[in-house]
């Protein structure tokens, strides 16, 4: 067999097993299941994930390392299931990020967009996307992932652009998709709209300026900050005041009961305005009374439509005040028409005070700037017919949410969403398929180039200068990889492979993409694009904090790749990842996981070693097996239905616990040094049973370890079975079965009482300071006595005895030490085993300090000051620490009086 080297290299293994596989096209599906292991062939159920698009200007974060781990232990265990399995790779275009990217680029060349013009800034990106775009993909290769190169899809490449007009124009012909003048969210600094799920909200610590309105019909000299002829208002955004054109109150407040009706005077323009009654107004905040600015301020705006305000829009595309807030104001930035607003109200009397006030401000998700409310001429989808369809498919379960607990926001967000502006002020993305004739009217077509308009026939169209959000095309991602483009469509993979079986994601991207992904499915295709929605949760530090530059605790995992290899930090991922839950990652964790797959190579390592010719196969008779074996074999298979349980609650913490604690703990401390008196032993059928019973456990391992941990198992898997790699890897091997046969209680139990007895001998050992090589006889007297007996051997093997008796009962002689059993007790001569002046001198120093700590124990919980005025846990702590100082003191005790009558 194969002689492994000492340790395991990651970087010696993984590359080359990865090309191997590429090579074999062992990634690669196709409908007709004729790429399928001859294994797998008659089955074939089709099992379909697609990969959360990156952004091409993306580079591997924890964040993908995690998403893309356990998508990949998904589709690894599907395929070794015999399952159809497909897992789509591409890329999103990512509008405004990758638009930023390169117009950095131009900055640094002292150019704009503008200066190259439309065609030639898109041909630049184009370019940048070829050189630099997608490196996430080749690092996605480095953390093992399987993904069906061949199927390859970019959002923006030409079929998924086809289908984006085709449904754009769909909806426009549904009456779904118009063009109108409404309020939006604008980036001044990206210099677009922005949908309300690209805003980030955080809060921000600001001001409250409060300043008063002077009634139009007052004196203006007698109207000023302490006159009463004035309406106060408060403001976070004073220079907003300047495209005030309503004050409004509650109809019941009795305060404002004569105010309503009345006009109040602009301070810096020739005109005035109303004060209004709605029941919008909180008549209990601030001084009930508040300024509507109906261009800037959603809130404002549904209460100017109520109304029929003025709506007065003062800002440019750069968030400086236009022309029509007055030649004092007009250009200045908003941030500095907001102080001098407040220095003119000061001047003329009318600034009431400036508060600190901490409130809610949203940022541009891509590049931080403040938001700017503000109306704008935009494409809207009318989502509300596709939301209901949405939310009906969740609550008839035709899509589960897991953890469920994430069932109740998706659903609130579906019923309360309001319609989506989806066009953007960039050049980097799918252009809206409109065009304008000179009179103003809209040509919506799937045509190139149309010449005439198809409202008044006229020439000379101009198509929309703008693009589509980038969620509009990824929405169409579960169907469009599959070869869809429009209604009606058909192809193979759609036929076998939609719907998905499982979306596995963030939590954090429900309302972005999942949502949508949902309701486009079932708009176009009457089908849900996925059966289930897993959330992961988000990876945190291991104290549960967000991973973040400014703390110094971001993970790289190519850093840690390279030091640890993909398997270490796949595993150490797995071992904290449960539906929904948060994943707390450390360094020490991902190195933690490096020594387990070392455990791993030295468990395979000696198998080889010891198992000469053997391959797994079939084993001999039931009754031809040792009782390890039976053992091993029984827990083997537990374990498996433990893992498959796991699997099923979607549970990769415990998948990975069951077959860490296998591995580690059942195959490497105890079977291995079972099979050892038998396989370097005298007798050849001993040991060939020994072999091929080990020769299945390891087999079993590594395939029910390999979706996790694909690259250290293949390599041993090869190893170990003689495959040459290639369509013989074990990626495409069959993924362990049931075997009911293989469980046996009795051989459970049995082995059971012999770990029992070998693990309190251990104790003994480590106790008293007998040393590992130290042989010496042991009596035993259990009600397990049966078993031990038929395999004293065994047993004397595993504890290290020179011998191994039995008594029906044990007598208490000076000179012996008793060790107590689970169901009964064994005796040790303690004479010439052990030093007895220095185990003296060892117990007589544990026995002070344990003594001491008691007294100290016990004068806290004499005073009772401090029991009733201490916590109830650290009263109970010094309790339970009580009892545990007592119960080591009478074992040490009784160790003494053991030793001195040996001494004497």
């Amino acid at each position: 067999m194969t002689e492994l080297p000492k340790a395991y290299d990651p970087a010696a293994v993984e590359p080359d097993l990865y090309e191997d596989w590429v090579a074999a096209g062992l990634f690669h599906a196709e409908p007709d299941g004729s790429h399928l292991a001859p294994h797998a062939r008659g089955d074939g159920e089709p099992f379909a994930i697609v990969i959360p698009p990156p952004n091409v200007t993306g580079a591997l974060h924890i964040g993908h390392a995690l998403t893309n781990a356990i998508e990949d232990a998904m589709i690894r265990r599907a395929r070794m299931q015999g399952k159809n399995a497909v897992w789509i790779p591409g890329m999103d275009h990512a509008g405004i990020a990758t638009q930023n990217v390169v117009e950095k680029q131009l900055a640094n060349e002292g150019l704009t967009r503008h200066d190259l013009g439309r065609d030639a800034f898109i041909e630049r990106v184009w370019a940048w996307k070829e050189e630099y775009g997608g490196r996430i993909l080749g690092q996605l290769r480095r953390l093992g992932s399987s993904l069906d190169w061949d199927r390859e899809a970019f959002t923006f490449d030409e079929q998924r652009s086809r289908a984006v007009r085709e449904v754009f124009v769909t909806l426009h012909e549904q009456g779904l998709m118009y063009r109108g003048n409404r309020l939006i969210n604008w980036c001044p600094r990206c210099r677009t709209a922005l949908s309300e799920i690209e805003v980030d909200h955080s809060d921000d610590r600001g001001e409250l300026a409060r300043f008063r309105y002077p009634y139009a019909d007052t004196d203006p000299a007698t109207s000023g900050a302490d006159g009463e002829g004035g309406i106060e208002v408060a403001t976070t955004r004073a220079e907003t005041m300047l495209g005030d054109t309503a004050i409004a109150v509650h109809p019941d407040d009795e305060r404002y009961a004569d105010a309503i009706g009345r006009e109040v005077r602009h301070p810096f323009q020739d005109r005035t305005f109303r004060v209004i009654a709605d029941d919008y107004v909180d008549p209990e905040f601030g001084s009930g009374a508040v300024k509507i600015t109906p261009a800037h301020d959603p809130n404002d705006h549904a209460i100017a439509l109520r109304h029929d305000l003025e709506i007065i829009d003062i800002m440019a595309d750069d968030a400086t005040l236009t022309d029509v807030v007055g030649e004092r104001f007009a250009g200045l930035d908003r941030f500095e028409a907001r102080r001098q607003v407040k220095e003119e109200l000061d001047a003329l009397g009318l600034l009431l005070g400036v508060d600190d006030h901490e409130h809610a401000v949203g940022h541009c998700s891509r590049c931080g700037t403040v938001i700017e409310p503000r109306l704008s001429d935009q494409w809207f989808l009318e989502v509300r017919p596709l939301a209901d369809k949405a939310a009906a498919a969740v609550r008839d379960g035709r899509t589960t949410l897991l953890p469920e607990r994430f069932e109740r926001s998706f659903l609130e967000w579906l019923d309360d969403l309001h319609d989506w502006c989806v066009s953007r002020q960039i050049w980097w993305g799918h252009r809206i398929p409109a065009w304008y004739c000179p009179d103003g009217h809209i040509t919506v077509t799937r045509e190139d180039a149309p010449t005439a308009c198809t409202e008044c026939g006229q020439g000379g169209l101009v198509q929309d200068e703008d693009v589509l959000d980038t969620w509009f095309s990824s929405q169409l991602w579960p169907f469009t990889v599959f070869g869809w483009e429009k209604p009606g469509d058909t192809t193979p993979e759609l036929e076998t492979w939609y719907p998905t079986a499982v979306l596995e994601t963030g939590y954090d991207i429900n309302t972005f993409w999942v949502s949508r992904m949902l309701m486009s499915g079932l708009w176009f295709l009457d089908e849900v694009p996925f059966r289930v929605i897993y959330n992961h949760g988000m990876v945190r530090d291991q104290y549960g904090k967000k991973m973040s530059k400014s703390f110094g605790n971001v993970i790289d995992p190519l850093e840690f790749i390279d030091a640890f290899g993909a398997d270490a930090l796949r595993f150490a991922l797995f071992q904290h990842t449960s539906p929904g839950t948060d994943v707390p990652l450390a360094p020490e964790w991902v190195e933690g996981a490096k020594r387990f797959t070392n455990k791993l190579w030295n468990i395979v390592g000696f198998g080889l070693r010891v198992l000469d010719d053997t391959r797994p196969g079939d084993l001999p008779p039931r009754d031809a097996l040792a009782l390890e074996d039976r053992w091993i074999l029984s827990t083997l298979e537990r374990t498996r239905a433990q893992v498959e349980d796991a699997y099923a609650t979607w549970d990769y913490a415990r998948v990975s616990a069951a077959l860490y604690h296998l591995a580690w703990d059942e195959i490497a401390d105890w079977y291995l040094e079972a099979v050892k008196p038998r396989v370097y032993g005298d007798d050849p059928t001993a040991k060939a049973t020994a072999q091929a019973v080990l020769a299945r456990v390891l087999d079993d391992l590594l395939r029910l370890l390999h979706p996790m941990i694909p690259f250290v198992t293949e390599e041993l898997w090869r190893a170990l079975t003689g495959a040459a790699g290639g369509p013989e890897s074990l990626m495409v091997a069959s993924y362990p079965t049931g075997r009911p046969e293989d469980a046996d209680a009795d051989a459970e139990a049995g082995f059971a009482a012999i770990r029992d007895l070998v693990t309190e001998v251990r104790r003994f050992r480590s106790q008293n300071g007998v040393a590992p090589s130290a042989r010496f006889p042991l009596t035993v007297s259990s009600s397990s006595r049966q078993v031990l007996e038929a395999h004293r051997t065994l047993v004397a093997s595993l504890a290290g005895l020179s011998e191994v008796t039995f008594e029906d009962a044990l007598t208490e002689r000076a000179g012996t030490s008793t060790i107590v059993l689970d169901g009964g007790q064994a005796q040790v001569e303690l004479a010439g085993l052990i030093d007895v002046d220095a185990e003296l001198a060892r117990i007589d120093k544990e026995l002070g300090k344990a003594q001491g700590d008691l007294r100290g124990v016990d004068g806290k919980l004499g005073n009772a000051n401090f029991v009733d005025k201490a916590p109830a846990e650290v009263v109970q702590q010094q309790r339970e620490r009580k009892a545990d100082l007592e119960r080591s003191i009478e074992e040490l005790s009784a160790q003494r009086e053991a030793l001195a009558a040996i001494d004497a």
